[in-house]
Order: structure tokens, then C-alpha cells, then sequence
């Protein structure tokens, strides 16, 4: 075998427009002719690409053309592509309904089919060839050793989704051969998390503090990650005291969660894996107290579109790219505004919207005249840096756009004669002149990550997907610290996320369920669209609350005028004052069935392995 496995890998490794790593800096120096696989499996150097590989599986394609986002109570997919019947709960044995779309050439342009059972599972196949062939691999040691702490890191990642997903799986750390038994049962829920921890400890192990590589993984994100699933466990949804709503009459329950031992500890276990990273004094929050004369937005959209700070843990990188197709990493493109030639494909919902405190750190209501008449004005700052909504301020328009709005402001509402008739069309609506056909509906579009710099058109950006930072870690100490009535120590960690949101500390007398309600909606806001909210709502048990008739936006302007020539005066200034309303997002009624706490395994997979049992439900 000439020109095997290693080419194969080598090529696609430098075929992909995404990967965790910059590639030259992962990549051997040397000129790379054609190896053999026993060359592969000698040199220390040569396993890298084979490992990046699983990089990219693991990790996926984060900013896609479908995110997460659109599965939760974040962001509504435009296009819908299925995702409607997904979020309507009517998933089954044979249809993920959106999740699995297949784009063939472009595949990488979908984020939740690294997520699939096979592909997952296929990670860890390869996982598995690594632990089987690093044995033979002559070297410096030091060099194999943080080979092997990156594929231990990489396969507690693809278990802890298969678990999130399904619950207990088999756990598989054997390369299988033609001649071997297929045939294989789930685990338990806990054998499985104790296995995922195990391998973030390994990872631990073999891994340094820090690299001057962009993307590596570290000692830090193996520990920040043990940290991640040891909250996720001992969660409401994995807890047989809670989670009777899914277990209910299911033969197998400990498939699903913990059946015995004692839900303390394991609060307790979280809370120490978070207070490891912690007392690693290696992070901080990025400009965690601002100064007096700080923009608070402005330093959220210097953090998100940041190439790396003292806050993040792991980071995935992209590759520069300016082609025309539909790959690359484009969240401007994908997101942004239709009146600048974008797609509005994940557009906010208002639901997440609304959820932004005031200013002094009170709710926001629709009912109080005086946030109605202007749902924009004295908000949590993060809103503004993460939300396009109608009038503010973006970058300049492209050139047929900007002689209809020389103003670069987001038009998402409508002008209206005194009938009543419409005359005008914001330029970001469905009706608008630009794009017509890749409007948003909410009434919203996505600011965070976005690179306001560059024409997404034409350049792709290469600000770095965040999949792990400090600010959660903090958040996972607060939550184990609430459900052990820990109240003062939450709220400490929770108020330094507030701090720098410029947000009121929470008073002592904030305590008992009124603090985890605080805690969850703090959390919603901090990390929207960083891929926990889907999470968050299935192993909090909320599915009912989160999945209903969504919320958006509606503003118009009244004039007497019974037409006009743009969307706003040659002044800059309106036609009236807006009118806001709060209002249903079209054709997105959602509903919740209990069923979808975990994903069924799918029909062919039961077919070649007849000892899975299917989840409850399906």
C-alpha cells in the first residue's frame, strides 16, 4: 500500500476551509511527498494530520448555514429546511427532521451532522487506531505524549455529545476487525460519564498549560472540559429524583441518568472539576471590570471577534478564504442583514431578546409603556453587542443598497399611510428592494462574532469560534454552588459576570430558586449563540417552557404622507415616531414532547446492532 492512509488524511486536512488549528503550525515543515502508513505510524510528526483530522470531526463547523441556535429558543432558521418539524417535536426513528440535512460537496456547511450517531462514532474509531498505533511511534516523548492527550480530550468530546444526545452508549475503545463481533449494548449513563471523565483526566495528564500554537488544546480546556460534563450530569435531566418525565415506565432508566448514589456529591464533583480550572490562575475575564470611560458593547464585540485572549480555553481557527462558495466560515454572510446582500438565516428571536435586563438590572416588560416606546433604550449592554435590531448603526451599506439608505441603519420596520396602507419597506425586511426573498422574520439579526470590517460577500472572516472560555467555567462553579445552597459563593462568581456586563451585582437577598432563575437567565444571556442553550434546556428539564409560539418584533412608522421616496427622510430622520409591538414569529409555532429530552437512535443503526435498545418515546 503506496500512497495510503496518511496521504488521504493529508489531502483532506488541507482541503477543509476550517480546522482547530492554523495548519502550518500543526503541519510537519518539511516537503511532504507520499508516505506509507508504517511511515505514518514512526513518526511523531506524521500523526498530527491523522489527529487533526479529529479536530474536525469533533468540533464540527460551528458558524454554519444552520446553527444550533435554531434547534433552541435563540434563533429561528429562515430557510426552515425541516428544522419547523424538528422544533415541533416530530423527530423519529427515521428522520431528524433539519438536523442531518446532507449538502453533499458543501457538507461543511452544516453544523449539527458532526453530531451524528455514525459520524461520532466514527471519531472514535479513530481515536481508537490512534491508541492502537501510538505505541509503535518512536520520538520525542514529550511530542507523543501531547499526541495522546489530544486524542484522550478528543474522545471525552465525541462521548460527552453521544451521551447529551442519546444518554449511555457503548463505549468502544477497540479498533474492530472484519472478523469481530458488532453486535454491542449500551453502557450505563454513569459508566459512560465515568469513562469521559477518565479521558479528560488522561488528557490532563499528558498536556501542557500552554502552547504558542493557535488552537492546540491545553491542560486547561482538558480540565474546563471535565468541568462541562460533570455539570451536565449532574443536571435535573440525569438525576432518577427529577427526571421521571422521560423515565417514566422505561425499562432501562439507568441508560438515561444516575439511578443511585448521592446527587451532592456529584454537584460537589462539578463544582471541584470548575475550581481546578480556576485555581490554574492562568485565565481572566477579558477586561473583567471596565473602565470608567469603557464602551461595555464595544469591549463584548472586541472579546467575540477577537483572535485570542486571556479568556479563552479553546478555540477553533478558520482559513482566510474570498471564493464565492457556500463552505468557509461566514457567520456575517449566513446571519446578517438581507438589505446588505446576507442570507438572515439565523435570526434572533424575541424571546431571547426580551431576555435582556434593563440597564438597572430590572426585566424588561412589553406592558410598561415606557420600555414599549422604546425596547432598546437602557438595556444590558450585551444586547447592543450582540443584536441588530431597528436603527442602529452597522457598517456602511454595499453600493446599490447605499443609495436607497446612505444612513447604514437596520430598517427591519414599515411605513404606513394614515389608512393604514403600507408605502415603504425597510430595506432589512421581506419586502425590501435587496433580497427580498432572504429576509428575516423576527424582526432581529445576529451582531454577535460578526467582523463588521469586512464585506462577507466577498471575504470570509477568520475570527475564531470560541467553544470554551473562562466566563462559563465561573458560570459552572455558580450553578454547583446553587444546587449545593452555596447561595453567597454563586452569587460572588455569578456578580463577576455581571461586573463586566456592566450589569447591578445581585443582592444577598437573592437567594434559593429566585437565584437559579437569575443564574439560568444570566446564562442565557452571556453565552447566546455559543451553542449551550440547546443544552442547557434539556438537562434543566424546561423543554415545555422553551419551545412555544416564538416571539419577534413588528415596527412601523405612521405618516400623513400618502407616499414616500425612502424608508427615512433625506435628513436621517423618520416618519413619525416607531411604533413597537411585540408580535408571533410566522409559521413558527412550536411544541415540546417529553420524547425529545434525548434523540432516538436511528432505525438503521438498530438494524445492524440488535442489542441497542431505542430511548423512550420512539
Amino acid at each position: 500500500m503506496k500512497k495510503l492512509l496518511y496521504i488521504l488524511l493529508f489531502a483532506s486536512v488541507l482541503a477543509v476551509p476550517y480546522s482547530c488549528t492554523k495548519t502550518d503550525d500543526f503541519l510537519d515543515k518539511k516537503p511532504l511527498g507520499e508516505y506509507s502508513e508504517v511511515d505514518v505510524w514512526t513518526d511523531p510528526n506524521l500523526v498530527q494530520p491523522f489527529v487533526n483530522m479529529m479536530y474536525r470531526n469533533a468540533l464540527g463547523f460551528p458558524f454554519a448555514i444552520e446553527r444550533l441556535s435554531d434547534f433552541s429558543d435563540e434563533s429561528f432558521f429562515t430557510p426552515d429546511w425541516d428544522v419547523t418539524n424538528f422544533n415541533k417535536s416530530l423527530m423519529t426513528v427515521d428522520d431528524l427532521l433539519g438536523w442531518d440535512v446532507d449538502w453533499g460537496d458543501i457538507d461543511p456547511t452544516s453544523h449539527t451532522r458532526h453530531f451524528l450517531w455514525n459520524r461520532m462514532y466514527a471519531n472514535v474509531r479513530r481515536a481508537n487506531i490512534f491508541f492502537a498505533k501510538i505505541g509503535g511511534v518512536e520520538g520525542d516523548q514529550a511530542v507523543i505524549d501531547d499526541l495522546k492527550g489530544q486524542a484522550y480530550f478528543l474522545r471525552a468530546w465525541t462521548y460527552f455529545y453521544l451521551t447529551n444526545m442519546y444518554g449511555g452508549v457503548p463505549i468502544i475503545t477497540k479498533v474492530y476487525s472484519l472478523n469481530d463481533e458488532f453486535e454491542v449494548e449500551r453502557d450505563s449513563y454513569e459508566k459512560c460519564i465515568d469513562f469521559i471523565v477518565s479521558q479528560c483526566d488522561s488528557a490532563a495528564m499528558h498536556l501542557s498549560d500552554t502552547y504558542a500554537t493557535d488552537g492546540h488544546i491545553t491542560k486547561g480546556a482538558a480540565l474546563a472540559l471535565k468541568s462541562r460534563v460533570l455539570l451536565y450530569a449532574a443536571s435535573d435531566l440525569h438525576n432518577s429524583a427529577k427526571n421521571s418525565v422521560v423515565t417514566s415506565g422505561f425499562a432501562k432508566p439507568e441508560l438515561l441518568g444516575y439511578t443511585a448514589g448521592d446527587a451532592t456529591a456529584r454537584w460537589t464533583a462539578a463544582k471541584n472539576a470548575a475550581k481546578a480550572v480556576i485555581d490554574l490562575n492562568k485565565y481572566n475575564l477579558y477586561k473583567a471590570v471596565p473602565g470608567a470611560t469603557d464602551s461595555v458593547a464595544q469591549n463584548f464585540v472586541d472579546y467575540f471577534t477577537s483572535n485570542s485572549t486571556n479568556e479563552d480555553i479553546l478555540l477553533q481557527y478558520f482559513s482566510a478564504k474570498t471564493d464565492e462558495s457556500w463552505s468557509g466560515y461566514n457567520p456575517a454572510l449566513y446571519c446578517g442583514p438581507n438589505g446588505y446582500h446576507n442570507w438572515g438565516n439565523n435570526t434572533p428571536l424575541g424571546d431571547l431578546v426580551d431576555d435582556y435586563e434593563m440597564k438597572d438590572g430590572s426585566k424588561f416588560d412589553w406592558n410598561n409603556p415606557v420600555h414599549k416606546a422604546n425596547p432598546y433604550k437602557n438595556r444590558d449592554a450585551r444586547l447592543y453587542a450582540s443584536i441588530l435590531y431597528e436603527g442602529v448603526q452597522w457598517r456602511k451599506r454595499p453600493d446599490d443598497a447605499l443609495k436607497i439608505d446612505p444612513f447604514s441603519m437596520i430598517q427591519v420596520g414599515r411605513v404606513y399611510d394614515s389608512s393604514g396602507k403600507m408605502i415603504r419597506a425597510g430595506l432589512d425586511t421581506r419586502e425590501g428592494p435587496i433580497e427580498d426573498w432572504n429576509g428575516g422574520k423576527s424582526g432581529y439579526y445576529l451582531r454577535k462574532w460578526v467582523d463588521p470590517t469586512l464585506d462577507p460577500q466577498y471575504v470570509k472572516q477568520t475570527v475564531p469560534f470560541k467553544h470554551i472560555r473562562y466566563g462559563e467555567v465561573l458560570m459552572n462553579y455558580a450553578e454547583a454552588c446553587i444546587e449545593l445552597g452555596q447561595d453567597a459563593e454563586a452569587r460572588t462568581y455569578i456578580n463577576m459576570i455581571r461586573i463586566r456586563a456592566g450589569q447591578p451585582q445581585l443582592a444577598s437577598t437573592v437567594t434559593g430558586d429566585a437565584l437559579r432563575q437569575a443564574y439560568r437567565q444570566e446564562r442565557r444571556v452571556e453565552f447566546a449563540f455559543e451553542d449551550h442553550r440547546f443544552w442547557d434546556v434539556r438537562r434543566w428539564l424546561i423543554g415545555a417552557a422553551a419551545y412555544h409560539q416564538t416571539s419577534g418584533v413588528d415596527v412601523r412608522y405612521v405618516t400623513t404622507e400618502t407616499s414616500v421616496a425612502a424608508y427615512r427622510k433625506p435628513d436621517g430622520s423618520t416618519w413619525g415616531a416607531p411604533i413597537f409591538s411585540k408580535m408571533n414569529v410566522p409559521g413558527d409555532a412550536r411544541a415540546w414532547n417529553n420524547k425529545c429530552y434525548f434523540f432516538p437512535i436511528m432505525r438503521d443503526e438498530m438494524n445492524k446492532n440488535t442489542k441497542l435498545i431505542q430511548n423512550p418515546g420512539y
